[in-house]
């Protein structure tokens, strides 16, 4: 049996806020299903936010990691859009690397660069050994 992952799944306070959130940032479509849940069309996986009554309390266990060409044009994309940056990045002499970001309900992300292949290359050679 085949299984695929079908959406990643996030707690929210506002789905349709935080999914508007999302879609503007990443440039793409999103939609409310029901007052309790909406979804963003963030290709090639959707990203889910479901409404919850706990506000969040703690660090992410799960994050979504971002690829990007520029990490200040994405940084100054998100501020705009409501979000605020964590306080840690590395990034090297070219501009590779990453930078931790907070979305508007406090849900950490990072925005990646990986313009000379060095993650893509990484991942490639563990996947092929397994």
């Amino acid at each position: 049996m085949r299984m695929l992952i079908q959406e990643i799944m996030i707690d929210s306070e506002s789905p349709a806020d935080l999914a508007r959130f999302w879609a503007s940032l990443m440039g793409c479509r999103w939609g409310s299903v029901n007052a309790d849940l909406a979804v963003v069309a963030a290709a090639p996986i959707r990203i889910a936010f479901q409404r919850v009554p706990e506000p969040k309390q703690v660090k992410n266990r799960l994050h979504l990691d971002v690829q990007v060409a520029d990490a200040g044009e994405a940084c100054a994309s998100a501020i705009d859009l409501g979000a605020r940056r964590a306080g840690r990045e590395e990034l090297n002499e070219t501009g590779d690397g990453y930078v931790v970001m907070i979305d508007p309900e406090g849900n950490e992300f990072c925005f990646v660069v990986d313009n000379d292949g060095g993650w893509e290359r990484l991942a490639a050679e563990s996947l092929s050994q397994n």
